[in-house]
């Protein structure tokens, strides 16, 4: 009888270990490691906790149609004019306005009309050789920056201190240009790309206010 249970017994585990032989390959067994958990970046959204990622950059390219082309063209023009042309408005205005401090409480023809022409000697000797290689559209632009460094516009000026018979001779001239020396200055409606451009170069050149 014992050895029969010992064979029985011998018989059971044979058994057993064929079937754990032919089912090894199908059992699954749990691999833990570094892996196992990922910290990642979390935003909170509304109460809701989600991973946050930052998405690759894309680049967006395409062609300028035709009216964005003259657009474009138009803006570098203006820019470039008032590049070209604000110191000299800005020199000019301060010129201008220094003549009109000087000359408020003189009131003798005379002294006033010598005082005008020495100091349009200065402005004459600082100014004549570059605005003479200025174009007609820069001329423009020019007038309208003397307009906002002086509160006038550039036939009020001329009428002021040449009289008024020389300020509509320029005026007619200015005419036969396609210009207008009574152009006026609105920095908030019609000049607003210009005053735009105007603060980038008072901002570039540290110009004070």
């Amino acid at each position: 009888m014992p050895i029969r249970n010992s064979s029985i017994s011998f018989k059971i585990f044979v058994l057993l270990f064929v079937l754990f032989i032919s089912t090894k390959n199908n059992i699954t067994v749990a691999q833990t490691g570094v892996n196992d958990t990922i910290l990642v970046a979390m935003v909170v959204y509304n109460g809701d906790t989600m991973e946050a990622k930052t998405l690759v950059d894309v680049s967006v390219a395409a062609y300028l149609t035709k009216k964005q082309v003259e657009a474009n063209a138009k803006w570098t023009r203006l820019r470039n004019a008032v590049y070209v042309t604000y110191p000299y408005a800005k020199r000019a205005g301060a010129v201008l306005n220094d003549i009109n401090l000087k000359l408020t409480n003189v009131t003798d023809k005379k002294l006033r009309k010598d005082y005008i022409k020495s100091r349009e000697k200065e402005l004459k000797k600082e100014f004549t050789d570059p605005l003479t290689n200025l174009s007609v559209y820069q001329g423009k632009v020019l007038m309208k920056l003397i307009n906002r460094e002086t509160g006038n516009n550039c036939y009020e000026i001329i009428k002021e201190y040449k009289g008024g018979v020389t300020a509509r001779l320029y005026q007619t001239v200015a005419f036969f240009f396609d210009s207008n020396l009574k152009q006026s200055y609105n920095a908030a409606g019609d000049d607003a790309a210009i005053e735009k451009i105007v603060i980038e170069v008072r901002r570039m050149y540290g110009y004070g206010s």
